[in-house]
């Protein structure tokens, strides 16, 4: 029996061998490769991250015609009368009103519960819902003299997390000074917020900043700032603004003065600040005309040789009078760039094997070489602007050149940082 089986199957023909699977061509975009039983494994990254830095176009714009010869400057513009400043008055609110976009913090559950108390409604913490509301920091500014009754421009700001103040309403707030004892104005109304934050579960659009809203004339001053123009001895004050406190416009606005009304002006020790005598016999009802006639007095405002620096943003403003001194200078800017493209590797199926990220990073530096640049003197203002246009500078790159010539002594100038 067993014979005539082996004689069976040497007899039986073999079976047809099924040729194995050939893996598909690779593409540019994908690497495929095909593991043991027919299975493809899944296409692996390869796109790379790219980073580059671009200098736009150098613009030199070309200068307006402009005044020539002396220029004179009303007092008025160079000085702030003491007393007569504004007034910033502030509290904490509630917006109510806002479609779901509101606080989830505690301290607006807090806030609202002691809302309702002063209705005399007494609820629980935990059974408010406070998607609606938001707690707001209201702003508003008294202009010196402004009286009881009338309306002023509130600003409100969101102090927790919510996402916009779209919609919502002021609830009374009062507003006080900085110790929080004494009202000075009171605000409610619609918040106008100059914007729109609008979104779904895949997209979202928004315009403006949505968390600081106005109220356009929303506050009411309920007490009176004291102002006074001259003190209880007769005296008016007048302070130099910021950027026009030099001594030279100090003594001039006294010596115009004086030509006005002799004996009338003095300088205080501080060199920033002119005192006034009001005249003797002069009825308080005059004292806003005598103030009136004495800052409409022209006088020839010294050009403060001042250089303005902005850092973050990269502005440079100059003054009149900003001079430089000849010398040299080299400047070569170094450019890094670095991408980084990190490749995650994705094993196939049943190939026992584990999904790796592997890091890769681009790095690329540009060094400039520049020679060195002889810088001649310069006297005036357009001078200056010339002698520094020449070294083609970007304005941030300037503003560290400006630094080193002022320390260098190179800029006869003082240098503010903004």
């Amino acid at each position: 029996m067993l014979s005539i089986l082996l004689c069976a199957l040497l007899q039986s023909p073999a079976p047809a061998q099924t040729p194995a699977p050939t893996a598909p061509p690779s593409s540019d975009n994908a690497q495929t490769r095909i593991l043991a039983g027919g299975v493809e494994a899944p296409a692996q990254p390869n796109k790379q991250s790219t980073s580059h830095m671009t200098t736009g176009a150098r613009i030199t714009p070309t200068s307006g015609v402009g005044h020539e010869g002396r220029m004179t400057t009303p007092i008025g513009s160079l000085i702030s009368v003491r007393g007569q400043e504004d007034n910033v008055v502030l509290g904490i609110g509630l917006v109510t009103g806002l479609a779901g976009t509101g606080d989830s913090i505690t301290a607006a559950k807090q806030l609202l519960a002691n809302l309702l108390l002063t209705r005399n409604i007494k609820v629980d913490q935990q059974a408010l819902a406070t998607k609606n509301i938001a707690v707001v920091q209201v702003e508003a500014i008294l202009p010196a003299g402004i009286k009881p009754g009338q309306r002023v421009d509130v600003t409100v700001s969101a102090i927790g997390d919510c996402s916009s103040l779209q919609g919502g309403a002021l609830t009374f707030t009062e507003l006080t000074e900085v110790t929080g004892r004494v009202v000075y104005a009171t605000a409610s109304g619609p918040v106008t917020v100059g914007g729109f934050n609008a979104g779904g579960q895949g997209a979202s659009a928004k315009k403006n900043h949505t968390t600081v809203g106005t109220l356009p004339e929303g506050g009411k001053v309920e007490r009176e700032v004291p102002t006074a123009l001259a003190s209880e001895h007769g005296w008016m004050y007048l302070d130099m603004r910021s950027g026009q406190d030099s001594l030279t416009n100090v003594v001039r606005i006294v010596q115009s003065v004086n030509a006005f009304l002799p004996g009338c002006a003095e300088a205080l020790p501080d060199g920033k600040t002119v005192k006034l005598q009001v005249p003797e016999g002069l009825p308080v009802s005059e004292h806003v005309a005598f103030l009136n006639k004495i800052l409409h007095q022209e006088v020839e405002s010294e050009a403060v040789a001042r250089v303005i620096i902005n850092e973050r943003t990269g502005v440079i403003v100059m003054g009149g009078d900003v001079r430089l001194r000849s010398g040299a200078i080299a400047q070569g800017g170094l450019t890094v760039t670095i991408a980084e493209t990190p490749q995650t590797s994705q094993p196939g199926p049943l190939s026992n094997g584990t999904t790796t990220t592997n890091p890769r990073t681009d790095l690329k530096t540009n060094e400039e070489n520049k020679a060195l640049v002889f810088v001649p003197q310069a006297v005036t203002l357009q001078e200056v602007v010339d002698v520094l246009n020449v070294l083609g500078a970007t304005p941030r790159d300037l503003i560290s050149i400006l630094q080193a010539m002022a320390q260098g002594g190179m800029l006869v100038a003082e240098i503010r940082r903004m």
